[in-house]
């Protein structure tokens, strides 16, 4: 695609479908494998190493951005505890980033958790991804503790928010 074409496409406004689903879904499947890639990209790691934290199954609190019909973001969450839930696999085509749409998704995720009274949402990214830090302290998350399967991983930025 020329790069022009790519410029006034970030200049329109984009209407997604958003919709809820299940991680049964193969359009959540196929982008979560597109993460992987580029999580082993970003970190100079192999899929097979982290495969154990990253697979989602049985999961019915997923949810998916479609453009024309074509899958191009997902997110989910997970209970974490009775008060928490854990915002997990956020991704966003790169044709389609910059404008917005993780935002839509993760405040499609908020407001689920919130209809099934989850007061709080957390989540851990890591340092490689200097973006996804940035867009979740716009969307009113700070720093917490670091929790989940590693407590002392200082590759990794814990953050946390309360639901309205």
């Amino acid at each position: 695609m020329p790069i022009f074409a790519i410029q006034t496409f970030k200049l329109r406004k984009l209407m997604p479908e958003i919709i809820r689903t299940t991680s049964d879904n193969p359009d959540f499947q196929n982008l979560t494998s597109e993460l992987d890639t580029e999580l082993c990209r970003i970190y100079n790691t192999k899929k097979e190493d982290y495969e154990d934290y990253n697979r989602i199954t049985g999961l019915s609190t997923v949810v998916l951005a479609y453009e024309n019909g074509i899958a191009i973001a997902c997110g989910c969450f997970k209970q974490f505890d009775t008060q928490r839930i854990e915002l997990k696999r956020m991704f966003v085509t790169p044709d389609f980033r910059g404008i917005g749409l993780a935002s839509m998704v993760v405040e499609e995720l908020e407001k689920w958790a919130g209809e099934l009274g989850y007061p709080t949402a957390i989540l851990e990214t890591g340092i490689g991804q200097p973006e996804a830090i940035a867009l979740y302290r716009k969307l009113g998350y700070n720093d917490i503790p670091h929790f989940g399967e590693f407590p002392d991983e200082a590759r990794s930025v814990c953050l946390g928010k309360t639901l309205s």
